[in-house]
């Protein structure tokens, strides 16, 4: 079933202001292209292929065919907009066509796979990313666009998360595996392109939510939607006193296209809508008061063995988009409207 507020989004996105004549007559390779990021991505090269008549191709590297061809259908494909190239990002890539651009997104999303698998974790991260590396070299292409993690920053303490602060991570804990890796792979970025040449970006996301998560979604935003939906409570298992720092997936989409296209060569950049900056616990009771007019409750049920639930320790990081939002870029869509426009998508797919 289609959704009417994704393919809103997907309208908005190919409409940006960005100049993506660049994007005409190119190739551009994404990793990850069946999960959240990758899939918005796709679908919005798509979009701008179709509504603004800009002949870019896209190579979508992804493991399981039969998940693609459902999220994308078969319809660009066989018309040649799509191509899949099937794998895991651990093996070497091979690719015959000439690329112009290469967006890497591929990575472990979910922390319970962090603590259950962190060495899986770590050589999804650094293989994949050497991989990527090395096809860039072979390619020669114009622009590489790294998303990194607000994660990678570690314990700053008060103070604001701009892209020269580098905080504490404390490589005792299992799912520091996640960040350090992250940190591990924008040093290799560095280094290749030194030695080599490489032109790359860094994007450093906050959560990103919104149309297009995927089937089986259980980040917090994503209970809490359900709970809206279903007009259960919302239940938190912690105190919910971590500091959550969020983006609209279009208004992030369209971050991430202006900056492989426009950004800065070797220079790193926050993506985040500071507005929505607040603990966990205040955005379940906005997302009970507001989202669902006061219908449903905020219940606190915290058991008392919970580190293998997989649930990060609290962080309380406050990002700054400042050194994005001098490039022009502006945040469209509040968290209270993103959470309406998400919740519109779960009702339209049933996800």
């Amino acid at each position: 079933m289609g959704s009417a507020v994704l393919q809103e989004d997907l309208q908005t996105i190919a409409n940006t202001e960005t100049d993506l004549s660049p994007l005409d007559g190119a190739t551009v390779f994404i990793t990850g292209a069946s999960g959240f990021i990758g899939s918005l991505l796709v679908r919005s090269l798509l979009e701008i292929r179709r509504s603004r008549h800009v002949d870019v191709h896209i190579l979508a590297q992804i493991r399981d065919e039969q998940k693609a061809e459902k999220i994308f259908g078969a319809k660009e494909v066989n018309e040649g907009a799509l191509t899949f190239v099937c794998g895991d990002i651990r093996s070497p890539i091979q690719v015959s066509e000439n690329l112009e651009y290469i967006i890497h997104t591929a990575c472990v999303t979910t922390s319970k796979t962090m603590v259950t698998h962190p060495a899986e974790t770590i050589d999804t991260a650094i293989l994949g990313t050497r991989n990527i590396l090395q096809l860039a070299r072979e390619k020669k292409i114009r622009n590489l666009l790294y998303l990194s993690s607000m994660e990678m920053y570690g314990d700053v303490g008060a103070e604001t998360a701009h892209e020269k602060v580098l905080g504490y991570i404390d490589l005792s804990q299992v799912r520091s595996c996640y960040p350090e890796s992250k940190r591990m792979c924008e040093c290799m970025i560095q280094a290749w392109s030194q030695e080599y040449g490489i032109p790359f970006c860094t994007v450093r996301l906050a959560q990103v939510f919104g149309p297009g998560i995927q089937p089986g979604e259980n980040r917090v935003f994503a209970q809490f939607a359900r709970s809206v939906i279903e007009g259960r409570n919302i239940v938190l298992h912690t105190p919910g006193m971590s500091e959550g720092n969020y983006c609209y997936s279009a208004d992030a989409v369209k971050a991430l296209l202006f900056l492989l296209l426009h950004g800065e060569n070797r220079e790193t950049y926050n993506v985040v809508n500071e507005s929505t900056h607040m603990r966990i616990c205040d955005m379940a009771e906005m997302v009970a008061d507001h989202v669902a007019g006061g219908q449903i409750k905020v219940i606190r049920k915290i058991p008392e063995e919970s580190k293998n639930l997989g649930y990060a320790a609290d962080v309380h990081l406050k990002l700054s988009a400042e050194k994005l939002r001098r490039l022009g870029w502006v945040p469209e869509v509040g968290l209270q409207e993103a959470y309406e426009r998400l919740i519109r998508y779960m009702r339209e797919t049933g996800v």
